[in-house]
């Protein structure tokens, strides 16, 4: 019999079996092809995650992507045998921040796939259909969609062997990295920048870098990552303890570090316009009042996902534009997950994709 990770507790968690749930009406069966780990999923794990966000015992996982098994009364039978990714905010569709189209920003109170919902990192997910957004159907010129196990973001993007299913999982961190770039709305030909070069601020070097920029500066904390920085489309990588002079358009702050939105906001030319992504814990530096006022900067942030981030960042994904592959470092099998969660955030360690 099959198994799904159960975190019963923080810092206790069995594998247990797995009985997929038929699908409801307005609901799909998925098959699950691979689940990504972040940050929020260690904290989950150890229990540093407040506790209106999470809910316990609970089957983790939210990052991910699979193939529709089955659908329920009022899907569209077409979607079976489409390969999909997903939006974990389960939104009531119904308040004023929802039909505007702020769905993250829901009045009915948070639910989430992984946290309050069961998640990803079983063999199959059941969840609202609507909630899916499916990836390009394979045609003569792009080939089949395909599970590749290369590491080295060389394959498994567009090209003539279609798109990469499992690296596809990453496209939920590439969502809200797509909120952040259509805050950001940079310009052909303009100068921006992207604090942080963790898995964030890679993707957002890659949205912002179809943009067109006359230049891309990423900032990040040391020099580890840097080269993949500039293989995915940066122009200059600095380390943040000397980011060079400032006079960017828009940066994109992706860091989350207590100082990274001082530093990123340093950056900006007078009427810049910074994005904020990170949640830094206790302690941040604040961004200065006066200096926001006299040198008239515009600030935005971002929370997670709306539709229109997801659908932007499959439509990036499904053109090359987008390369997830190249931040897997480790692909495992789910029953790993225990010595994969504590991996996440390790000196050294891209994202992890977990396979059922």
């Amino acid at each position: 019999m099959s198994s799904a990770v159960l975190v019963e507790a923080p810092g206790r968690f069995r594998l247990v079996p797995h009985e997929p749930v038929p699908p409801g009406p307005g609901e799909a069966l998925v098959r699950v092809r691979a689940c990504g780990l972040c940050g929020s999923d260690r904290e989950l794990f150890r229990g540093d995650r407040p506790g209106e966000y999470v809910r316990y015992p609970v089957v983790p996982g939210h990052e991910w992507s699979g193939t529709v098994a089955e659908v329920g009364a009022g899907v569209p039978p077409a979607l079976v045998g489409r390969a999909v990714v997903g939006e974990g905010f389960r939104n009531c569709q119904v308040c004023e921040r929802c039909r505007a189209g702020d769905t993250t920003l829901c009045a009915a109170g948070y639910a989430e796939t992984g946290f309050t919902e069961p998640g990803a990192l079983a063999p199959t997910l059941t969840l609202p259909a609507r909630l899916l957004h499916p990836l390009p159907e394979p045609t003569g010129d792009t080939g089949d969609l395909r599970d590749t196990g290369s590491t080295d973001g060389t394959g498994g993007e567009g090209g003539t062997g279609g798109l990469d299913l499992a690296a596809a999982a990453l496209l939920e961190p590439a969502a809200c990295v797509a909120a952040a770039a259509l805050a950001a709305a940079a310009l052909p030909g303009q100068r921006v920048a992207v604090v942080g070069t963790g898995t964030l601020g890679l993707l957002a070097v890659q949205f912002l870098a179809a943009a067109s920029p006359a230049h891309l500066l990423a900032v990040g904390a040391g020099t580890g990552r840097g080269d993949l920085a500039l293989r995915l489309g940066a122009t200059e990588v600095r380390d943040r303890a000397d980011p060079g002079p400032g006079g960017y358009d828009t940066v994109i702050e992706a860091a989350g570090s207590p100082a990274a939105a001082h530093e990123a906001a340093a950056l900006l030319r007078r009427g810049g316009r910074l994005v904020l992504t990170g949640i830094p814990g206790a302690g941040a530096v604040g961004l200065d009042p006066a200096d926001l006022v006299v040198r008239r900067l515009e600030v935005r942030t971002v929370f997670g996902a709306t539709p229109a981030a997801w659908a932007h960042a499959v439509r990036a994904f499904a053109a090359g534009l987008l390369t997830p592959r190249a931040l897997v470092t480790h692909e495992l099998p789910l029953a790993e997950y225990g010595s994969a969660v504590d991996l996440v955030g390790s000196p050294g360690t891209g994202k992890i994709l977990l396979t059922p």
